[in-house]
């Protein structure tokens, strides 16, 4: 069967694969449209595959609360480069799969990469996005809250934040709440405390900060003679100060150094007329523990001539 010019194009556009691609699998199809579209979707669960041992630790995190169904979502989605963490069409998909994780409940990754998405499944999804980008794409991780939550993206995905509040529908249906959710969540991106208040600190955790603690004292010759009472003060101290590092409710309000968040948060409770409560929250920064490919260009180049 014959085929032409516009068929290669009309190819490319429903597909998004290059123009030379879309011409081969026309010709191995014998012109056959849709036989065609299969062989570009082997060709493509192929090169998902070739590509999946390549390292991806650029991409995006995104965050998003939907407060008419109390639920919300942080992901990220990693890719090889941070050109395809600009791109439209991988930026779509990420929200698209955030929104399968909050219509969907999945347990895992796994359990996430086989829920329904479009006319298909997230992971043949993602393999249609590895086959048109050129990529090899990993979504990494997902946190999802249910109740009232407040998101925030910072620098376009490098940074996601949830949090979650226990509050009335009430005080959470106020526009202002909704500018008070936004500023806890760019407070948890730029002061990342580790725990959300003094109980939910591991007494292991406060234990090895003492003795280290103790241990800088012993070693300082300007603490090392005080007597024992003494020094047990000045862990105390110390510990204080890390409690207001690492504890969110603790920390000072980046926007109002006056204040303490808990401070902050009675405030706006009570200005709201109701309570509030937060209850937990998540922090994703993109590429967290991931190894970073070392790029060399001149090896690329070569590469690419051989």
């Amino acid at each position: 069967m014959a085929f032409t010019a516009l068929d290669v194009k009309n190819l490319r556009e429903q597909t998004g694969c290059g123009m030379m691609d879309c011409k081969k699998a026309l010709t191995e199809a014998n012109g056959d449209f849709e036989k065609a579209v299969e062989w570009l979707r082997e060709k493509g669960l192929s090169a998902a595959q070739k590509k999946s041992g390549r390292i991806a630790a650029e991409g995006m995190v995104y965050a998003i609360a939907d407060n008419e169904k109390k639920i919300g979502v942080v992901l990220e989605v990693n890719a090889e480069t941070d050109f395809v963490a600009k791109n439209e069409l991988f930026r779509t998909f990420v929200k698209d799969v955030a929104n399968v994780i909050v219509n969907e409940n999945p347990a895992d990754v796994t359990a996430l990469l086989a829920c329904k998405m479009g006319d298909g499944t997230v992971e043949a999804a993602l393999q249609d996005k590895i086959l048109v980008i050129g990529e090899n794409i990993k979504i990494r991780r997902f946190e999802r809250y249910e109740g009232i939550c407040a998101a925030y993206v910072h620098g376009g995905g490098t940074h996601g934040v949830l949090v979650n509040f226990n509050t009335s529908d009430a005080v959470a249906s106020n526009p202002a709440f909704e500018a008070f959710g936004k500023d806890i969540a760019m407070q948890i991106a730029a002061a990342n405390p580790t725990y959300l208040n003094e109980a939910s600190v591991p007494a292991s955790v406060i234990d090895k900060e003492k003795e280290i603690l103790l241990a800088q004292i012993a070693n300082d010759p300007k603490t090392a003679s005080k007597p024992e009472q003494v020094k047990v003060k000045m862990v105390e101290g110390r510990i204080g100060k890390y409690y207001k590092e690492n504890c969110l409710l603790d920390q000072q309000f980046v926007k109002d150094p006056d204040l303490t968040i808990s401070k902050y948060v009675a405030n706006t409770a009570k200005e709201l007329g109701g309570d509030i409560e937060v209850v937990k929250f998540v922090r994703f920064e993109k590429g967290e523990g991931l190894e970073k490919r070392e790029e060399n260009f001149a090896e690329e180049i070569a590469k690419m001539v051989k």
